[in-house]
């Protein structure tokens, strides 16, 4: 089953409400299986490289059908970095990018910027938990 606007909506309404929860300001980024954005939001006050850092670490994680943090370790690896060229050098493998998987296939991705990568990973999940 495909990612839908609403299902990305509810998703980026999620992870904020989470970041809210634990008093931090964050972009949050949410991707379809492709890695093509399917829905944004920055809140105020939130860095401005978080708008990067959200959408990389989504894609990062759609494209390998894991969490970008599991990713970390592997960054470096001669595959990985011939992929992440190949792919135009948007993925960002750090901890803050939850993949929505349905029927075992990644169905898109939800990415956190701003806080730490524990509490970007926290807001993430609770993003991709409200459509799961």
């Amino acid at each position: 089953m495909s990612l839908t606007l609403q299902d990305a909506n509810t998703m980026v309404e999620a992870a904020i409400a989470k970041a809210k929860e634990l008093n931090i300001l964050i972009s949050v980024a949410v991707v379809d299986a492709g890695g093509r954005l399917a829905a944004f939001n920055r809140m105020d006050g939130a860095i401005f490289a978080g708008v990067y850092g959200s959408q990389g670490k989504a894609i990062g994680s759609v494209a390998f059908g894991r969490n970008s943090g599991l990713m970390q370790e592997r960054a470096g690896a001669a595959i990985v970095t011939g992929i992440r060229a190949a792919e135009g050098d948007h993925m960002i493998m750090s901890q803050g990018g939850v993949v929505l998987l349905r029927d075992g296939v990644a169905a898109g991705a939800c990415g956190v910027g701003g806080g730490t990568g524990e509490e970007d990973e926290i807001c993430a999940q609770a993003g991709v938990d409200a459509v799961s």
